[in-house]
């Protein structure tokens, strides 16, 4: 069986550690399949090296990348080219843009046959995961309508099966935006490779030793791209409220792990609020495993999420997470067990409201004093993503659905 996967951006982020973990293990024998990605945009780290490192070589096409352009024409017709040169029975999508030019151009493979003269199409199977949306909170008013008509469009016709990652992104999806229908829509949750994490990393004392945190405070992180999306701001104003308002046995430290173009005014926010020397930029890392086992909280202040693979890998590690309850967020987290002053505590870590800054501050505040729910909301994470997000259980999930989406094409 043939995969075409095709992916926008090899950049930092769960999408592109996804699609290179598929892309390996469904080499098998029983299915080939070829990677196609974009460019990734000057200001966003670039994770190349990540699909080499998994014997990966991805086929670039250059003129494909995040937003619109009338490069994408190019696109489309590189993609269709590709297609005919391998003769895919499946071509899967991943994130928006390559979710538009993929199926732009495998509905025209798919018709562009002498067949179609009398309704016998090439027998293609065409899938679409998104990772997130932007359907809301990326863009303006009008532009979102644009992007939300398109993917209706593509839904209806260009595609045969739509995949989200958590429960509450496919209600967002189907239900709220209308986009698919959910005979056609499958929950399939990401995977991670669990054997790199793990809450006996021995790492700790190493990684805060090189960032100057002692032994004796509290270190909360934030783990991602520094992008508007991301709403970091919210995470600085939280560092400032904790160090203003720290008891005399509280110390806080913050670290900042990845980078992206709002590091310069993300950095010179931190000297606006007076906190710069209590805030860590530590850039990209190659070293996750080890920079997660140093940290006493993981922290996520997004406006808009599908599955955040820093709170997966977090809660691997044995780290408490406490995050704004957005997107697939909210399944991740589990049901509400208390609310308490804006905090909703949940049973694998604590959510509270997109900008509420007091109570992101007062959350991390309650696991910096709270023994016993620092440790029982860590093992709960631990024990749940242990079970549901391991890189096996991913692979296996989508070899099952495309073995009958194929098996259903070739009985039609």
């Amino acid at each position: 069986m043939k995969i075409l996967r095709i992916i926008a951006r090899l950049n930092v982020g769960g999408p592109a550690r996804h699609v290179v973990w598929l892309t390996d293990a469904l080499n098998d024998g029983e299915f080939e399949t070829r990677l196609v990605a974009g460019t990734v945009p000057p200001g966003e780290e670039d994770m190349s090296w990540f699909a080499a490192a998994h014997g990966v070589e991805p086929i670039y096409i250059k003129e494909m990348s995040r937003e619109l352009s009338p490069k994408d024409l190019f696109s489309i017709w590189k993609v269709f080219r590709e297609m005919h040169r391998f003769g895919p029975d499946i071509v899967h999508t991943h994130t928006a843009k390559a979710g538009t030019v993929g199926r732009l151009a495998a509905f025209a493979y798919k018709w562009l046959t002498p067949g179609s003269v009398i309704l016998r199409p090439r027998k293609l199977r065409v899938i679409h995961t998104f990772h997130g949306h932007v359907f809301h909170s990326y863009y303006g008013k009008a532009k979102t309508s644009i992007f939300l008509f398109i993917e209706k469009l593509l839904a209806r016709f260009a595609t045969d099966r739509i995949i989200t990652i958590t429960d509450q992104q496919l209600k967002e999806i189907n239900d709220d935006f209308g986009v698919g229908r959910a005979e056609r829509s499958s929950v399939i949750p990401l995977g991670i490779d669990l054997s790199a994490l793990g809450p006996g990393q021995d790492t700790r004392s190493t990684i805060r030793a090189e960032f100057g945190i002692k032994d004796d405070e509290f270190l909360i992180g934030f783990v991602g791209r520094l992008t508007e999306i991301k709403n970091i701001s919210m995470f600085l104003q939280a560092a400032k409220n904790c160090l203003d308002n720290a008891g005399a046995y509280e110390r806080f430290r913050f670290v900042i792990v990845g980078d992206g173009h709002l590091r310069e005014a993300l950095e010179k926010e931190t000297q606006d609020l007076g906190i710069a020397e209590r805030v860590i930029f530590a850039g990209n890392r190659n070293d996750i495993p080890a920079v997660y086992s140093a940290l006493d909280l993981v922290a996520l202040t997004s406006l808009n999420e599908g599955t955040p693979l820093s709170l997966i890998e977090a809660m691997a590690a044995g780290k408490p997470v406490i995050s704004t309850a957005v997107g697939g967020v909210v399944d991740l987290l589990g049901p509400v067990e208390e609310r308490s002053n804006g905090l909703a505590i949940c049973q694998r870590g604590i959510s509270v409201a997109s900008n509420d800054t007091e109570a992101l501050a007062l959350g991390i505040r309650e696991f910096a004093r709270n023994e016993e729910l620092h440790s029982r909301i860590a093992a709960a994470g631990y024990d749940f993503v242990s079970k549901k997000y391991s890189k096996e259980r991913l692979v296996n999930d989508i070899k099952e659905l495309y073995r009958q989406l194929y098996a259903g094409s070739k009985q039609n």
